[in-house]
């Protein structure tokens, strides 16, 4: 099954949700998929749709590479022990990690993904996935 077939549901969301400057390509058996998705709701939508298609994101035939361009607004304070948080590309432990918020750092909290895993944005524009266990509003 050709990769646009496998991810149709997800790629048919991205563009009827307001996904912005959607870019779809292949490359080494590997479908990347970029874009501004408008809300951090909508970036949320399509983890959902992805993990339908490949649950628990094991497939590894997929870059779903979507920034949210508005944000909530709310602020969280990383309350780890002493280290830095670990920011994801994705809403669980299984998805690389693509940055780091300091100790103590106020970020701005872009969505919700789920009960355990917020959609933030560190002042130096850093977007991704954290563990809400390790955040405090401000």
């Amino acid at each position: 099954m050709a990769l646009h077939e496998k991810y149709k549901q997800l790629i048919d969301t991205a563009k009827n949700s307001g996904v912005s400057n959607l870019q779809v390509r292949e490359q080494d058996n590997v479908l990347y998929i970029d874009g501004d998705a408008p809300t951090g709701e909508i970036k949320n939508k399509l983890w959902d749709v992805y993990n339908q298609i490949d649950p628990d994101y094991r497939a590894g035939d997929l870059v779903l590479n979507v920034n949210a361009t508005a944000a909530a607004g709310s602020q969280a304070k990383v309350t780890t022990q002493s280290s830095n948080l670990n920011i994801r590309k994705g809403p669980g432990t299984d998805q690389a990690i693509i940055g780091k918020a300091a100790h103590n750092e106020v970020v701005t909290v872009v969505g919700q993904a789920n009960d355990q895993w917020s959609l933030i944005r560190t002042d130096s524009g850093q977007e991704g996935y954290v563990y809400n266990q390790y955040l405090s509003p401000v």
